[in-house]
């Protein structure tokens, strides 16, 4: 394969120079199976480290406090002991020449109280998203959150403001704020599941304040061009998210605020499911938040290698996140670039904990020397 192509040019981020555009998503794989949820170092640093030619490494969802926390064995970034693991796997993707940013996480009423020592999660207001949480015993129903007080938001803001201090601590190039798929933030945004009469709820701006209050707060701890933040407009009937005549335009207003942040990125979600025939959804986020956007755009969503391409050279992203292929293809940019093959993921083995279906996944490719 040539490697003029699109996905393989190199890309200015922020302080950043990306050798290529194939960003690894961001992917719960819940192997921090340990009473600290920290990262092991016999698992997450190979995990990492064999994927660190990717032009940038975005972790698995990891929580910013023990509240935030709503799946089995996932790694977190709000004690000592989980700094001190990361930075055993930031040196190692840094001396494989790699770029890696961690995703800052709190899911809120897709939590359960399994977590909590029966302690009910919280969210934007007081209603069960209907689906259903990973749990130490398995999947269980979600229950009704408790709404959080001004006082809990006040602490969630804090909370992610820790873990980005924890995070350049623990020596990662950026953060990634998760403000999407079900989780907190996205609670907040939307109707179905955010009937808040105070200064979170109602009106737009309302829906979006404790968002912009958290990438405030971060911002005071790391640099704006080292925060990404990621978004999923038209995520419908999944989580218990369900899309309403406001929803696009709250992510308009939401996507077209960002452009007074010098970002490093806005990380957008093509939708999940069919919304072809949705009122009201926007079924090709990439065309629609190009124009609105001024800075990088990162899209993922189903993309292969074809895809991937066509959607950088038709100019509307600058950045691919990949993620399954990333589970099965370690040497995912050298196969790109070499013509090999991919090898297909066992989704059997996505969230079973142990070596198997994380670290045994082969790289068929010859890469180039690390340098030391």
């Amino acid at each position: 394969m040539s490697t003029k192509q699109a996905l393989l040019q190199t890309y200015k981020m922020g302080d950043l120079q990306l050798p290529n555009r194939v960003v690894m998503a961001p992917l719960t794989r819940s192997r921090a199976s340990n009473p600290e949820n920290k990262p092991t170092e016999d698992l997450h640093l190979q995990y990492y480290k064999e994927r660190a030619s990717a032009g940038l490494i975005i972790t698995e969802g990891s929580q910013v406090s023990k509240q935030a926390v709503g799946y089995i064995n996932t790694a977190g970034i709000h004690s000592k002991e989980q700094v001190e693991a990361w930075k055993k796997v930031t040196k190692a993707v840094h001396e494989a020449n790699g770029r890696i940013f961690i995703q800052l996480w709190h899911v809120g009423r897709m939590s359960h109280p399994d977590f909590h020592d029966g302690a009910l999660p919280v969210s934007a207001s007081a209603v069960n998203p209907n689906a259903q949480a990973f749990t130490p015993e398995g999947f269980k129903d979600t229950v009704t959150p408790r709404e959080m007080t001004i006082e809990d938001i006040k602490t969630t803001v804090q909370d992610f403001k820790n873990a980005a201090k924890n995070a350049v601590e623990a020596g990662f190039d950026g953060v990634e704020i998760h403000s999407s798929n079900g989780y907190l933030f996205h609670q907040f945004f939307t109707n179905c599941s955010n009937q808040r009469t105070d200064e979170y709820g109602g009106n737009i701006e309302n829906k979006a304040r404790l968002f912009f209050e958290v990438l405030d707060a971060v911002k005071e701890v790391i640099p704006s061009n080292k925060i990404g933040v990621r978004l999923n407009p038209s995520m419908h009937k999944l989580f218990g998210i369900t899309l309403d005549q406001e929803t696009i335009p709250t992510f308009d207003y939401i996507v077209e605020k960002l452009n007074d942040y010098d970002l490093a990125y806005l990380h957008l979600s093509e939708p999940f499911t069919d919304v072809s025939e949705v009122p009201f959804a926007e079924p090709n986020i990439a065309k629609h938040y190009r124009p609105i956007y001024n800075g990088t755009l990162m899209i993922n969503g189903g993309f292969d290698q074809e895809k991937g391409n066509k959607v950088i050279e038709e100019g509307n992203a600058d950045l691919v996140a990949f993620g399954k292929l990333f589970i099965s293809n370690p040497d995912l940019v050298e196969r790109f670039e070499q013509g090999v093959p991919m090898d297909n993921w066992d989704s059997d083995t996505f969230y079973s904990g142990g070596p198997e279906g994380y670290i045994d996944y082969k790289v068929k490719t010859k890469r180039e020397p690390v340098l030391q």
